[in-house]
């Protein structure tokens, strides 16, 4: 098991992707942190299904869009289980508005959760990923990062500077040995979804299992052919379009 005993900060673990990727770390017998996230009701679940299962499992709470506060957590999380092999950077807001209602304060929201938080937090683990011999970065963005939807226009900018960060970060980075890659799902049935695309029902929808084992095999299979980014869609969309 090549992620055993490795430690993965994971934020947006409350549920959806987020708590199915901390799931699968800790089946692979990782050490997984939840990191950040004002409802530790939520995370508290999450952490219950790693125990349930005989997983190692920290819950450190709070508001990362507070910088101080990240700071503080991260250090604390750091002191408690000693290093950090992988950093998965999910969490986010989604926003369905037109244009000409999205207020500078909401873009302001969701750039500040979606591009700010995994900036700086990157910026924290950084020195300490460049210690592990194993050293990943993903970044979750979304099909939005490729293309332009219409009534989700601060959405789309928060994703596309996203999936710009991811490039060049690896382009910093990959001569140290840090994998950096970017997960771009479209479709997956979430509580984000539900507001991004209030439309769509979960009939045929992707799930967040599936993007797990997805970045499950980044994870584990680390050998010369590197994947930098992976676009997934749902089943029922026409292949290449996204």
């Amino acid at each position: 098991m090549v992620l055993d005993n490795r430690v993965a900060f994971i934020t947006g673990a409350g549920g959806g992707i987020g708590s199915a990727v901390a799931l699968a770390l800790a089946k692979e017998g990782c050490n997984v942190v939840l990191f950040g996230g004002k409802s530790i009701e939520k995370l508290n679940k999450t952490a219950q299904k790693i125990k349930d299962i005989g997983g190692k499992v920290e819950v450190f709470s709070g508001d990362l869009t507070d910088e101080s506060c990240m700071k503080d957590l991260f250090s604390s999380a750091l002191n408690k289980v000693g290093k950090i092999d992988i950093l998965i950077n999910n969490a986010g807001m989604a926003l369905n508005s037109a244009f000409e209602d999205t207020t500078a304060s909401l873009f302001d929201k969701i750039m500040n959760i979606n591009v700010r938080v995994p900036y700086i937090l990157t910026q924290l683990a950084l020195p300490e990923l460049k210690k592990s011999d194993r050293a990943s970065i993903i970044n979750v963005a979304s099909v939005v990062a490729h293309a332009g939807y219409a009534m989700q226009s601060a959405y789309v900018a928060s994703k596309h500077a996203l999936l710009g960060f991811t490039k060049s970060l690896a382009g910093e980075v990959f001569d140290k040995g840090i994998r950096v890659h970017a997960i771009s799902p479209g479709g997956v049935y979430t509580d984000m979804v539900k507001v991004s695309r209030p439309d769509l029902t979960p009939d045929g929808m992707t799930t967040p299992e599936e993007v797990a084992e997805v970045i499950m095999f980044l994870l584990k299979h680390r050998g010369n052919a590197v994947i930098d980014e992976i676009l997934i869609h749902r089943a029922g969309k026409t292949p290449f379009l996204i």
